[in-house]
Order: structure tokens, then C-alpha cells, then sequence
């Protein structure tokens, strides 16, 4: 299918989309390379060759669809009336809600204005209903258009409208409940010490905990992560202070202090996937401006819910550190003013937090015990940032 990739309504490249395989199978020529994506363009400028850009192009949409590592894809695909997660990545011109890329026919006469899922409806109930009930009933035909086919992460979420608004639910891995309101608790540490943040709450869907957040991309702006931003274009070692340069020299003010605050949440929650892909920009896709970072999201991994353990809190351990794994004491070393962070403000939270959790300990089932140890390890880090702070 011969086909247009697009930035909302700046034609970018004239390509071949194989159905087949579900990429880019031939380069027809190169419109306007300024507004693809940031990974395309850095690679374009540093090599013309169009099967290296065209092998790019193919990892970069695919990395738009839902995952193979899904939790119950299968289930989901067989509601779909799929068999890959990838055949659904033209099924809606490609968009997303993320961003304003899609793909056009190259014959076709149709205008962004005409499709994009910021500004037209789609039928969310479905697709919410396929990914959070426990119903085995395949016999309800889903709609594919819809911004769910592009939805990335193994965690199990959907789009909803709610008063016009976009709003995406996540839920926890397999049986584990923590993630929803480690998100919720991010917030909360978050809107306490004043950091530019996702707000989250929680919803039940279907008798599960779930954790809602508004869309913070529109029509007029994309997402750019990290991953993008730095992929073959920084010195691995050194990557850190080389993202916070970059940043700087693209206008975006208080760069370092607002990726120290980032790391900091992830200190006192002990977040151990802060990965390249959920932290990043904010572009202009009009005037391609980068506007400022992206607000702190996906915290959901955090307080040792993959190392829970119902004999001990363990009150330490690794996190991400852009391409290193370290100790989260090792991570903390790298913010520069450590004292002007007020952890005063966070008196009360580990309260409000166990608060949160037995509100719904009819639906989650967590024992008192777990909970307990949760808000026990929660007061041991604040406390411990304090003294590091004090000291």
C-alpha cells in the first residue's frame, strides 16, 4: 500500500506499507524530514541510507501497537477478532493519542481534521469491556477505530471519554493490585512538593482498581521520549548530563532541576522502571518547538511490588538510571542541591496513603499486614531522605 506518513497535516515521507509484515517495505521520497519523528530525523541527518531509515521507520511504528508481552493479549486479540497485536497498527490510520503521526493513502483525499481521536469520539465502552471484564463473550463485534491500537506497555489500559476529555485507565500486572495506587501515591508526593506532575485517582472498572489520568498531549503537540531523543546520539556513559544539555539548548528552562525532581520521587518511592520511553518532551508539531518536559508519569512499579516479601520490608534496591541499572542512594548523588527539597510537606502522606489503600480493601483483598508494611517501608524512605537532607 503506497501511503503518506504524516505529522497532522505535513506530509513527511512517501512510503510502501507491507501488510504482510506490517512495516515499511520502500522509500519513495523524502518531503519535509523536519517534522518525522525524532528518532527518524537524528538518524536521517547522520545517514541517508533509505534501509537503514526504512528499518527505523518499521521499529518506530510498531513500537506505536500494543506489545506481545501484554498481560493477556491473547484473550484481548481473540476479542478483537485478531491474530497479532500488529495487525492492528493501520487499522485507524495509525494514530494515537500520544502523538500526531498517521498514516495516509496516497490517493486519498482525507484531512486530519477528519479523523484525528482528539477531536472525534470513539467508542471507548468496548474496548474497556475487552480489556477489564472477565467475560469470555466474543459474540459483541469491536470497533478498530479507535486510539487502543496504539497503546504500548505490558500493563492492560484503554482509552475513555469522560466530558470530552481523553482519559487513560491502567490496571495491574496478572494479580498484583499495587500498581494503581503507587501512581495515585506519586501524585500525591508530587502535588505535595510542587513537581510538574500527571494527576492520577483511582476508578473501578468492572470490580477492578484501575488508575485514570487526563491525556496531557493535544491536538497541537506530541510526546517525545527520552529513548528517542538520545537512541545512537550520546555517549551512554555520560548519557545524563548529555539529555539535560540538549534539553537546555532546545529552550527547555530548568531542565536539570526538574529531571532532579523526577529522580527524587523515584528515591522515595523506589521506582524501578523509570525506562527512556515514560519520561520526555513536549513538541509543538506545528511550529516544532519543544515546550517544556513531560509531566512525571507511570510510576506504577514502585515500593517492591515485584520483591514483596510477607517476613521482611526491604527498604532498599535498584532503579533505573537512563542506560544503568543503580542503587537508588547512587541515583540520588546526582542532584546538586539536595537541600532545597522541603520534606515537611510530606508530613501526613504515609496516612493519607493508608487511608487510599483500606478504602478498598474489599476489592483488592490486601491484608492489613501488607498494607502495614507498605506504608512502614514508604515512612522509612521519607525518613531517610530527611536525614540525608538534614546531614
Amino acid at each position: 500500500m503506497k501511503c503518506i506518513l504524516m505529522n497532522k497535516n505535513t506530509e513527511i515521507l512517501v512510503v510502501e506499507y507491507n501488510t504482510i509484515f506490517n512495516g515499511f517495505s520502500k522509500l519513495y521520497e523524502i518531503k519535509n524530514i523536519d517534522y518525522a519523528p525524532v528518532i527518524l530525523k537524528n538518524l536521517y541527518q547522520s545517514n541517508k541510507n533509505n534501509n537503514v531509515i526504512l528499518e527505523q521507520l518499521t521499529e518506530w511504528f510498531k513500537g506505536r501497537g500494543i506489545p506481545s508481552f501484554r498481560d493477556d493479549l491473547d484473550l484481548l486479540l481473540e476479542k478483537l477478532g485478531v491474530s497479532t497485536s500488529e495487525e492492528l497498527l493501520d487499522k485507524a490510520f495509525g494514530l494515537s493519542l500520544s502523538d500526531q503521526y498517521w498514516i495516509k493513502p496516497f490517493d486519498s483525499n482525507i484531512e486530519y481534521k477528519d479523523i484525528n481521536f482528539f477531536e472525534h469520539d470513539f467508542n471507548d465502552s468496548e474496548f474497556i469491556n475487552a480489556i477489564f471484564s472477565n467475560s469470555n463473550d466474543y459474540s459483541t463485534k469491536i470497533s478498530l477505530i479507535s486510539p487502543n491500537n496504539t497503546t504500548d506497555g505490558r500493563l492492560k489500559k484503554t482509552w475513555m471519554i469522560e466530558n470530552s476529555k481523553r482519559y487513560l485507565l491502567k490496571g495491574g500486572f496478572k494479580n498484583e493490585v499495587m500498581q494503581p495506587f503507587n501512581e495515585v501515591l506519586a501524585s500525591m508526593i508530587c502535588n505535595r512538593l510542587g513537581f510538574y506532575h500527571t494527576r492520577y485517582k483511582i476508578q473501578i472498572v468492572s470490580n477492578k482498581v484501575v488508575s485514570k489520568c487526563e491525556c496531557f498531549i493535544d491536538k497541537d503537540t506530541e510526546l517525545v521520549t527520552a529513548y528517542q531523543i538520545l537512541h545512537k546520539n550520546c555517549d551512554r556513559e555520560h548519557a545524563y548530563e548529555e539529555y539535560i544539555k540538549i534539553l537546555e539548548n532546545n529552550g527547555i528552562k530548568n531542565a536539570r532541576e526538574k529531571m532532579e525532581n523526577m529522580f527524587l520521587l523515584d528515591y522515595i518511592i523506589m521506582n524501578e522502571d523509570r525506562h527512556l520511553n515514560n519520561f520526555g518532551i513536549i513538541r509543538d508539531v506545528n511550529t516544532l518547538k519543544w515546550i517544556d518536559v513531560a509531566p512525571i508519569f507511570d510510576n506504577g512499579q514502585s515500593l517492591n511490588i515485584l520483591d514483596y516479601n510477607e517476613e521482611e520490608v526491604i527498604i532498599n534496591g535498584q532503579g533505573r538510571f537512563f542506560y544503568a541499572i543503580d542503587h537508588f542512594d547512587k541515583v540520588l548523588s546526582y542532584i546538586k542541591d539536595i537541600k532545597r527539597f522541603d520534606l515537611s510537606k510530606l508530613d501526613g502522606v504515609v496516612e493519607e496513603f493508608d487511608d487510599l489503600l483500606h478504602k478498598y480493601i474489599d476489592i483488592t483483598r490486601m491484608t492489613d499486614r501488607r498494607i502495614n508494611k507498605i506504608c512502614t517501608l514508604l515512612y522509612s524512605r521519607i525518613q531517610k531522605l530527611k536525614k540525608i537532607i538534614n546531614e
